[in-house]
């Protein structure tokens, strides 16, 4: 890895960099929030700095405890989650995280969340103040009683709560992540883009569910919990070509960040030849913790093996191709 790292850096013909709103990510792969804790958990397992970018905790104006009982339950192919967004606040992250993020070098995202319009606003506020380089607008955590995915679920709530983050996000690209669980998910991406949106980022989880057979009730207190892993990104993959596809014949040019499921190079490939410019990864980093440091290598040789000199030929072929 540091060999094909030195590579890029010495003007190797496979550049794996990605320009995304005006940022250089030194590649496509990004930590997504909520599985990369604030970075030092996984520093002493593998070179952080090799990733191209790393997202935040989702992060709130106060601190949040998080959801009581089980929060995290094992399906086939993927687990469910409910933990709540469990955060210190966003005053706690900027000065106690943030430092140390910073000092790993991968581009840091901020991901923001809100159970109300104004803590949305007053989170963004902060944050545009802050060294971080981007913004996360998280309208789509189903794992809020309040605020989260129900801003995300209507093109109309989705785009007045991005303008009015957009607003106040003056110093900062926006990054608004998307529920796959609206009725129209292009519709709500749409109403996003004319809000304000710099960058679009999807999906989150998938809202579901589990039984305790023995004790016969549910097995989250929140009764529902946040589906994600490898059985979800069929679909994610569907919605981000849908979308792609989408914007590409309404002539509209914006960033895409590909998130589902995605546990391998195989699967990071797939998103960007569905029309993704950069992908997350979240629940395989669980399993895995090198995971992110393998799609790398394994994008840089894709790359070498096909001649590739940059991430955007990674393309699906025409039909005279």
């Amino acid at each position: 890895m540091n060999e094909i790292d030195n590579n890029a850096n010495n003007g190797n013909k496979c550049d794996l960099s990605v320009n995304i709103a005006g940022i250089r990510f030194r590649n496509p792969v990004i930590a997504a929030s909520g599985t990369f804790g604030s970075g030092k958990e996984y520093a002493s397992l593998f070179d952080t700095s090799l990733l191209g970018g790393i997202c935040s905790k989702g992060l709130t104006t106060t601190p949040i405890p998080g959801n009581s009982g089980i929060r995290i339950w094992e399906t086939p192919s993927g687990i469910l989650n409910s933990i709540g967004l469990e955060n210190p606040g966003i005053a706690a992250f900027i000065e106690k995280d943030l430092p140390a993020l910073k000092q790993l070098g991968p581009v840091i995202i901020a991901n923001l969340s809100g159970a109300s319009s104004d803590e949305y606003i007053n989170g963004a506020k902060l944050l545009n103040e802050s060294s971080i380089d981007m913004v996360e607008l998280n309208i789509s955590c189903p794992n809020l009683k309040a605020g989260g995915m129900t801003f995300g679920m209507d093109p109309g709530t989705a785009a007045a709560i991005v303008a009015a983050v957009r607003r106040v996000c003056t110093n900062k690209p926006l990054i608004v992540k998307l529920t796959p669980n609206a009725p129209s998910l292009v519709s709500v991406a749409l109403a996003c883009i004319k809000a304000g949106a710099d960058v679009l980022s999807l999906v989150n989880t998938f809202k579901a569910m589990a039984i305790d057979i023995v004790n016969r009730k549910p097995v989250f207190d929140n009764i529902t919990a946040g589906l994600s892993g490898p059985a979800i990104k069929p679909i994610a993959l569907r919605m981000v070509w849908e979308l792609c596809d989408t914007l590409k014949e309404s002539n509209i040019n914006i960033p895409i960040m590909g998130i589902g499921g995605i546990n391998c190079t195989e699967d990071a490939l797939e998103f960007l030849m569905a029309g993704a410019n950069a992908i997350q990864v979240g629940s395989a980093a669980l399993v895995n913790p090198n995971t992110m440091p393998e799609i790398i290598d394994g994008l840089y040789r894709y790359m070498q093996t096909h001649e590739l000199s940059a991430v955007s030929q990674i393309s699906i072929r025409s039909n005279n191709g």
